[in-house]
């Protein structure tokens, strides 16, 4: 069985899935990035996970220039952990996509535990209009798109930025054969215990937003991995909310923030990360469980610490 305690909260800030038109209260800036993360965190996210964006008009870039325009900020400001995405934006090379986390040696970064088509073209239907043609173009190249993450490209991630600067991982698992490819890096000894296994529902492309799938994830997790593991919950769009508070009902830790969801109730758009983070805690707290500080969730991942990173 998964390690239970403590619920850590993680707020993913922007990510590289939604787009300007969709929200005008989505982080883009490097200043509307950070203020959304110390704000999360001040609302009670022990992690803070991050993408950058080009501040010209929004799309997501890997460049480590703009995330060091954020990073030392919310370093300042807040004692949450930082974990920088290795998965960056459709289109990105592997190259590309570790440039920033490389420069940054942060405690942890995101993981993506196999290739996998990861559709976002439905979302063109609901939008007439689009405020950057590179919105419709990032939506439409979705249909014809592999978000690669090869045995390779896992291996190389490991040795460079988990061997070479002590980072550990955000292990993002969408559909059931990505728990054995884990699995399968556990038994060579290149990941080592206590691992977050992130089960993620609700995208095209991988396992769907059902209740029936979350315990299935879960005893599959069980099984291959023991106690050697925390398990943790996000789900797109309007399941985020009832999916996180299953899963932590069941023994989880939660996700939640304007990546996977743009919306704080039904019809409603959130304004901020912290408010979904503010009712996610609520929910949580009435439910009679512990919300995780910053340094718990250290302790509990068995993280390098904040003060061993390169920003």
């Amino acid at each position: 069985m998964a390690k239970t305690g403590k619920v850590i909260i993680t707020c993913a800030v922007t990510g590289s899935i939604h787009t300007p038109t969709m929200s005008e209260h989505l982080p883009l800036t490097p200043n509307e990035v950070a203020e959304g993360a110390i704000g999360a965190a001040e609302a009670g996210a022990a992690i803070l996970h991050l993408h950058a964006r080009d501040p010209k008009d929004g799309r997501p870039t890997p460049d480590p220039a703009v995330f060091m325009e954020f990073l030392p900020r919310i370093k300042q400001a807040t004692n949450a952990v930082v974990n920088i995405t290795t998965g960056g934006g459709h289109g990105m090379t592997v190259e590309e996509r570790l440039a920033a986390p490389l420069r940054a040696r942060p405690e942890m970064a995101s993981f993506n535990m196999g290739s996998m088509n990861f559709g976002l073209f439905p979302l063109l239907d609901r939008y007439k209009e689009f405020k950057y043609e590179w919105e419709r173009e990032h939506l439409e190249n979705s249909r014809d798109f592999i978000f690669r993450n090869t045995f390779k490209d896992m291996e190389r991630i490991l040795k460079d930025l988990g061997e070479g600067c002590g980072t550990r991982f955000e292990f993002e698992c969408y559909d059931v054969g990505h728990l054995y490819n884990l699995a399968h890096l556990l038994d060579r000894g290149l990941v080592k215990p206590p691992m977050f296994v992130q089960t993620i529902f609700g995208i095209l492309g991988g396992i769907g937003a059902d209740h029936d799938n979350l315990l299935f994830m879960k005893r599959t997790a069980d099984r291959l991995f023991g106690d050697d593991f925390y398990w943790s919950i996000l789900a797109a769009g309007r399941h985020q909310m009832p999916f996180c508070t299953m899963g932590a009902i069941m023994g989880g830790n939660v996700r939640v923030g304007m990546e996977d969801s743009l919306y704080i109730a039904k019809g409603k758009l959130t304004e901020s990360n912290a408010d979904q983070v503010a009712k996610i805690r609520r929910i949580l707290e009435d439910l009679s469980m512990e919300i995780a500080t910053p340094d718990e969730a250290r302790e509990m991942l068995a993280l390098k610490g904040g003060d061993d990173v390169g920003f």
